[in-house]
């Protein structure tokens, strides 16, 4: 059965030429399956891994809504609401609204997070504006202190909502949706379900449509996956090792602390690998300039933690090594989700200490498969596999309803 084009999903031209002038003709699954509900007004439970193009799922429509809408937005109060985990997924969702709004001239967009002076946004802020994308903290900052009102969101988004979870974002998410009106169209993205997530979507969601194009915790199949054990010190020689082959072209590695992304980064380039880490604990500019050398190939490898990575959405990352195992099974799904995206394959390679073994066995247990172990590296580790793990050590915590839209298609006021 051929795929729909996006100019068969019942967008506006003016949307569907932008889209295309991005080069993209054909919607991935979750567009395709998302797109159409959303614009009927309902709302939306989607559970997509990273990288399957739910940013242009939720986008598109919201832009067409407001588009059609009747009244105009005031100052500080945004009309459409997208909440998202990290700056950088915020900045990269605002460039989204830019790019695919770029012939709805009377849009108005903003974008908020910390980390970063509060005067130019308070001062965007003070214009009308359609759409606001914004990290929990900073928007609760700013409705604390009168300038932001969420009165009038009639699209709301909540994107990694288990990220959310993660990251210890959830209190802060429902004081949020605490303030906002209850006749709106609301949209959840999640690339995994726990049991908190469940919650929430019951919470928000009224009778969503669900659209799944992969089940919870399960990897890519065009991943191919690969395991080694070795000692913990010898790890980033392993690492330094692989990559001087020279097929890791575009290679994003992930260790557990932002003192890790550092200690591996000098490592790797002091061997001559050109190499960036990205953490909390840089700058925003340092952030943004380790991304863009990433992007366009100056810098054939990047480090990050978890939280950093979330907003990296880079199409042709050849390889995912984690560096170190994640404490939380789901974790492991996101970062190796880093790669075969947009339809490509990709290679994901994990390092394994004895420390880390019970990670390891959570993780297939997980995903529901072993994963291949290479046996045959310089750096192999010495400890049988059948001698007992010590124990980890603590770390981070790892169908359609009834019509639910914006008020216009609910036969409200607009």
């Amino acid at each position: 059965m051929p795929q729909a084009k996006f100019s068969e999903l019942g967008l506006l031209p003016e949307l569907v030429e932008a889209v295309s002038a991005c080069g993209y003709d054909t919607p991935t699954p979750i567009q395709a399956q998302s797109i159409p509900e959303l614009l009927k007004g309902f709302d939306l439970l989607g559970i997509a891994q990273t990288g399957t193009g739910k940013t242009a799922a939720f986008t598109l429509p919201m832009l067409q809504w407001l588009a059609g809408a009747d009244d105009r937005p005031r100052p500080g109060r945004p009309r459409a609401l997208v909440l998202t985990p990290t700056r950088e997924l915020a900045a990269q969702i605002h460039e989204s609204c830019v790019a695919y709004g770029r012939e709805l001239k009377h849009l108005r967009y903003a974008v908020i997070f910390g980390g970063v002076s509060q005067k130019p946004q308070e001062k965007i802020l003070s214009a009308p504006l359609d759409v606001l994308v914004a990290t929990p903290g900073r928007l609760l900052d700013l409705i604390g202190q009168g300038r932001v009102h969420l009165d009038e969101v009639e699209v709301f988004v909540l994107d990694e909502a288990d990220r959310m979870l993660d990251m210890g974002f959830i209190r802060d998410v429902e004081k949020v949706i605490a303030r906002l009106h209850e006749d709106r169209q609301s949209v959840l993205f999640s690339a995994t379900m726990p049991p908190e997530i469940v919650a929430l979507t019951k919470r928000i969601l009224h009778q969503p449509v669900r659209v799944e194009v992969t089940p919870p915790a399960k990897t890519a199949d065009r991943i191919e996956q690969s395991v080694y054990f070795v000692e913990k010190a010898d790890k980033r020689h392993l690492l330094a090792e692989l990559l001087s082959d020279g097929r890791m072209v575009r290679t994003l590695v992930f260790t557990r602390t932002k003192h890790g992304a550092d200690r591996v980064a000098r490592h790797l380039t002091k061997g001559g690998i050109q190499t960036a880490a990205i953490h909390g604990n840089k700058s925003q500019n340092a952030r943004e300039r380790a991304l863009d050398g990433f992007k366009n190939g100056k810098i054939p490898v990047l480090v990050a933690t978890d939280l950093a990575a979330r907003g990296i959405d880079v199409d042709d990352v050849t390889h995912v090594v984690n560096f170190d195992l994640p404490n939380v099974p789901e974790t492991y799904v996101h970062r190796i989700g880093r790669t075969a995206r947009a339809g490509r394959e990709g290679i994901a390679m994990s390092f394994c200490d004895v420390d880390e073994r019970p990670l390891l066995r959570d993780i297939e247990k997980l995903i529901r498969r072993t994963v291949p172990v290479v046996a045959e590296h310089p750096y192999r580790s010495n400890v049988p596999l059948a001698a007992p793990p010590a124990k980890p050590a603590q770390g981070s915590k790892g169908g359609g309803g009834a019509r639910r839209g914006p008020r216009q298609n609910r036969g409200r006021r607009r």
